[in-house]
């Protein structure tokens, strides 16, 4: 079971080099650039020949807007993916660790959020910008995976995740673009209980593929573990 948090693209509200107004609006799911728009989670995932929308993308409560759930077609693996609002990335980021840290709930049957093998976070590196209030100290002994693809978010993450107890599996080294497929590239290689570094083979191919950036220097972005 994974659990993804994307904190919506949003140029007022978030430290982000702006992007055009129709996928920058943090309080419009439907067309933002990272869940709406070609290369964000919804659309990506729902795209995808190896992942299947299980019923429909429901309204969210509160700072979440809107919430999917995808099934993996050749692997028991379920991921909930949750859209929050633009201006409430603080708490997407909080609710991260807080997943990261304890189990804490389920959706629509299936065991999500703390209770899940693997939480990731999708969007912009808020802790260029803000700290959080306070650090979550992990609650039990359940191995939890984290994936964090974010702007530099090795150096911004590392403090607050030793807290949680949660594994590095994926973070980055510099500025990047946090897009759905370095996500969905990673989440194949976790299903098969693939190791880190071919894990991090993984996102590097699938960013050099759509970003042209080579693939030395796609694999330089990415780390794994510690």
């Amino acid at each position: 079971m994974a659990h993804v948090i994307v904190a919506l693209a949003d140029n007022r509200y978030q430290g982000i080099v702006p992007v055009p107004p129709a996928i920058g609006n943090g309080d419009d799911p439907v067309h933002n650039l990272y869940w709406g728009a070609g290369y964000g989670i919804k659309t990506f995932f729902k795209k995808s020949s190896d992942w299947e929308l299980i019923g429909r993308c429901g309204p969210g409560k509160g700072p979440m807007l809107e919430r999917c759930i995808f099934r993996n077609r050749h692997q028991n693996v379920y991921l909930v993916a949750d859209a929050y609002r633009g201006r409430e990335i603080r708490r997407a980021m909080s609710d991260f660790f807080a997943f990261a840290e304890v189990p804490v709930g389920d959706a629509a049957s299936i065991r999500a959020a703390g209770a899940s093998d693997l939480v990731a976070y999708v969007g912009h590196d808020g802790l260029m910008d803000f700290a959080l209030d306070r650090y979550r100290y992990s609650a039990d002994d359940k191995r939890r995976d984290a994936l964090m693809i974010s702007c530099a978010s090795k150096n911004y993450f590392a403090d607050a995740l030793r807290w949680t107890g949660a594994q590095p599996l994926l973070w980055t080294t510099g500025l990047m673009a946090p897009e759905a497929y370095v996500i969905e590239a990673a989440l194949a290689g976790w299903a098969q209980n693939e190791t880190g570094e071919q894990i991090r083979g993984r996102a590097a191919d699938a960013y050099d593929r759509y970003q042209h950036t080579g693939i030395k220097a796609a694999k330089h972005l990415f780390a794994t573990g510690w």
